[in-house]
């Protein structure tokens, strides 16, 4: 253990309320915090960097249990960190959030009556900034509410002038190695939304729909295809059937009838055809389905695109205008009428696709986009994890980050928006395709125009860790602070970000990836496991909790329930309890403080402590490794389980209440005592603090008299142990439980006095007798006493005289009807299991249930029988 450089031991006692007031004090802390600049970052600094950035949250956002869950584990590592002495940089900011920005500013015109087109686009965009100055951003409150040590000085907002100006430099790069270029393909369009959007940003869910089988051709050219979504058909362009399959191969190459239309439309073979699914057979509309668009460039079809941007019919004819989901019925209808409908099955569950924004049913739809060729960047960044330049943990998520990048598709990264960075490419009066850097100067005269799309969100946000340093200029923080030292962040967007940020780090910065660990935690839950959603009811407002309980309560259970990797469930219980453990922390510390814990000085030797000293320190001693072991781990959960169970029940529950009969005799032993407590108070609570920030702060500025405990230095294992005093302390734990155990048995109140004999001579309680009697409410012998009960416990005898006490009588008559039906029990469950015809038919966990039964009767039986030898003669 360290001594600390900021510990400035207090001139006179200090004193603290007698209760805590999380509310009265973490609002002020904070702001104390940020104006000392404590987390601020200096790139001149010759300290050892640690690099975090936040997950930028969407400028349209509020805190969520998911923030603050993952803000408390990355703030843990910064702040325990900065402890140990590194340049700590948590990057905060903010992500612009196209389209979900760009839907909120819509709401708000749509209440004036107005849409975005009524303004026009210049004045449009101007409305959304004006929007994000006055309500966007309040996450950045509520995350000083949490306690987040974000280096503010640095905040960034992937729209402002820095990172427009690293979006545009990228893309230019991009596209002048020929990894960014403009192509006709298959996208998820969202016909609410009005844009294009990525895979991943798609939600699937099972529909109940229809299945409809018809029939194509005439005559002996007849072919059955089924379809669940027949308003399709008006685009399609062929039938698809296996090139083995022999009850088609006569039509191959020949052209059928499509109903409801003047065309026809030749049956192909090919191999993407399930023979064994359905028919055999299918249709193909290549402007419609990214499967049989690659049908149609195999086999040089026409695209023929039958829906607008609105999802609404543009073939001309009897659907022309119809929505498609009217069209779908319609169409259904007509076929009926021709007797073309062989078969039709509703309701028909199937996995439909839905915009993640406004949860629309996409539409998938032939459009000319930019794109960006991921093959050589997906390669590299699957190679860094490979080659263990990044490392991902917990491990077993590697699967799943190789299963992704291995199989990347293009990433169509234009969107139909006007919210955004704007593609920095002109089209000229001749067919001029222009891409512009930020240092170049964009093409003027009549005919050229800007391209009229913006950038997937997830491609400014890729930047991120290099962006926010100052990329593309050689800055000093970016050659301070790149690459980050860890990501933590969720594994559902390892997909989304993790993989975006690899390929553009490693592309930019010259193979150089932008973090050395990705730590992936899980999803919050509630307490039954279930997500938390607002459909659900079971959503909850994490400001809500900690206005109830205080930010470190809340804190302390995200904590203690983060397993890598692993969903987290948490409820109101939970965070009460946590609030318990605050004022544990509070109280004891106070009650140290009004008995003279002092961290004056040096410690005394080893030779001066009791074996209670002794043992509380070997004990400290471990903890601090226990801990630093958790952390470099990202074991959150079990670094603040061992916390918490060492401070409440070893420091709190046994220390000091085995040095109170210390204190109160006074002497040498009680200054040594004192002395002790005030040391594993002050490493304990520095433990503590990454993750209960305020109260800590509180109560470690009040015992040390130190400036803060956000500076402090962080505890290390100064290797003292002492095994035999932690095995002598282990007997006195043994003892005083067991004679508890034995008194609330025989109904005894806590607080109930009895008389008792102690025979610890020659055993490790000796030196114990006056903690153990105070523990245990025992009196001296008196005049008259009379041992109604003698517990023997290794080597020690505890005689107790309850006469007087208890009405042995009644005692005798209830533990003898226990006894009975404890025995009654055993009987059955012993005839049960002796029964072969039972055991050939019982299933296996009726029997095992049955042997739970009888060896719980047997453990009552040991229980109730040694209570009643226990009991005076009545």
């Amino acid at each position: 253990m360290t001594e600390n450089a900021q510990q400035q031991p207090p001139a006179t006692t200090p004193e603290l309320p007698t209760q805590y007031a999380p509310a009265e004090v973490e609002g002020t802390l904070y702001e104390r915090w940020v104006e000392r600049g404590y987390f601020d970052a200096d790139a001149k600094s010759d300290k050892e960097p640690f690099t975090v950035v936040i997950p930028p949250p969407n400028v349209t956002g509020s805190l969520h249990l998911g923030h603050a869950f993952e803000h408390t584990l990355i703030d843990a590592l910064t702040r325990r960190k900065r402890m140990q002495g590194y340049e700590v940089l948590w990057q905060p900011g903010m992500d612009h959030a196209g389209i979900a920005t760009q839907n909120v500013v819509e709401r708000e015109l749509g209440k004036e009556g107005k849409s975005r087109h009524d303004l026009g686009r210049e004045a449009f965009v101007e409305r959304v900034w004006q929007w994000k100055g006055e309500s966007g951003g309040q996450i950045s409150g509520q995350m000083r509410r949490l306690g987040d040590g974000v280096a503010w000085s640095r905040e960034r907002f992937t729209m402002d002038e820095g990172l427009s100006q690293a979006v545009q430099t990228i893309f230019k790069r991009l596209y002048d190695d020929e990894l960014i270029y403009r192509a006709e393909r298959i996208i998820n369009w969202c016909p609410r939304c009005l844009t294009a959007i990525s895979d991943i940003e798609v939600e699937y869910q099972d529909d109940d729909g229809e299945l409809v089988s018809m029939t194509y051709g005439e005559g002996d050219e007849t072919i059955v295809v089924a379809t669940t979504r027949a308003e399709t058909m008006l685009g399609d362009t062929a039938v698809a059937v296996h090139p083995d399959d022999e009850r088609y191969k006569h039509l191959v190459g020949k052209q059928i009838k499509l109903p409801l239309t003047d065309r026809s439309i030749p049956v192909v073979a090919d191999t993407h055809v399930d023979p064994e699914f359905g028919t055999g057979a299918v249709k193909v509309t290549p402007a419609h389905d990214p499967n049989d668009f690659e049908i149609g460039q195999r086999h040089d079809l026409p695209n023929i695109t039958v829906m607008d941007e609105h999802a609404v019919i543009t073939v001309p004819g009897p659907f022309q205008g119809l929505d498609r989901l009217e069209a779908r019925s319609a169409i259904v209808g007509a076929l009926r009428a021709e007797g073309r409908i062989v078969a039709e099955k509703r309701p028909y569950s199937h996995s439909v696709g839905h915009c993640s924004r406004c949860k629309t049913t996409i539409e998938p739809r032939l459009s000319m986009q930019w794109w960006v060729k991921v093959g050589p960047l997906a390669k590299a960044a699957g190679d860094a994890v490979r080659d263990g330049k990044v490392k991902i943990h917990p491990q077993e998520m590697e699967k799943r980050y190789f299963d992704w990048v291995d199989n990347l598709h293009d990433w169509c990264i234009s969107r139909q928006l006007w919210w955004g960075h704007r593609i920095p490419v002109w089209y000229g009066p001749n067919g001029e395709i222009v891409c512009v850097g930020p240092d170049e100067q964009a093409p003027t005269g009549e005919g050229w125009t800007q391209d009229t799309d913006v950038l997937d969100t997830w491609f400014s946000s890729g930047l991120w860790p290099f962006s926010t340093l100052g990329w593309p200029e050689r800055t000093e923080s970016l050659a301070k602070f790149y690459p980050n030292s860890v990501l933590v962040t969720g594994y559902d967007i390892l997909f989304f970000w993790v993989a975006r940020m690899m390929m553009f780090g490693l592309y930019a910065m010259d193979g150089t990836p932008p973090f050395h660990t990705i730590a992936l935690h899980g999803m919050v839950r509630d307490q039954f496991g279930k997500k938390m959603s607002k459909s659900f009811g079971n959503a909850v407002n994490p400001l809500d909790w900690m206005d109830k309980y205080g930010s470190d309560a809340l804190r302390f259970t995200l904590a203690r329930g983060a397993n890598p990797g692993v969903d987290v469930p948490i409820g109101e219980d939970w965070v009460q309890g946590s609030r318990n453990f605050a004022n544990k922390i509070w109280n004891a510390t106070r009650f140290a403080l009004m008995n003279g814990a002092t961290v004056e000085g040096p410690l005394p030797d080893a030779a001066e402590m009791s074996a209670t000293d002794r043992w509380i320190l070997s004990r400290l001693n471990t903890v601090v490794a226990e801990v630093d072991a958790y952390y470099e781990d990202y074991q959150f959960a079990k670094l603040s389980d061992a916390l918490f169970h060492f401070a409440w029940d070893e420091v709190f529950d046994w220390y000091v209440e085995l040095s109170k009969t210390t204190f109160m005799a006074g002497g040498p032993a009680a200054e040594v005592s004192k002395r002790v407590l005030g040391e594993v108070l002050d490493v304990t609570l520095r433990l503590l603090h990454p993750v209960v920030p305020f109260v800590t702060e509180t109560l470690w500025t009040t015992l040390t008299g130190g400036e803060s405990v956000v500076i402090a230095e962080w505890p290390t294992d100064s290797g003292f142990r002492d095994a035999g005093a932690e095995k002598e302390i282990a007997s006195v734990q043994d003892l005083v439980t067991e004679v508890r155990r034995f008194r609330a048995d025989q109904g005894l109140q806590p607080g109930q006095k009895v008389p008792a004999r102690l025979t610890l001579d020659g055993t490790p309680f000796a030196a114990h007798e006056a903690a153990v009697r105070q523990l245990l409410r025992l009196q001296p012998e008196g005049e008259g006493f009379a041992a109604t009960a003698t517990l023997p416990v290794a080597g020690a005898t505890v005689a107790l005289d309850l006469s007087g006490t208890i009405d042995v009588a009644a005692e005798r008559k209830r533990l003898a009807k226990d006894l009975a039906a404890a025995e009654k029990e055993k009987a059955q469950a012993t005839a049960k299991l002796g029964n072969e015809a039972f055991l050939a038919k019982a299933p296996d966990q009726v029997v095992d249930k049955i042997r739970g039964r009888l060896a719980k009767a047997d453990e009552d039986i040991a229980r109730l029988q040694a209570q009643l030898d226990n009991l005076p003669a009545a």
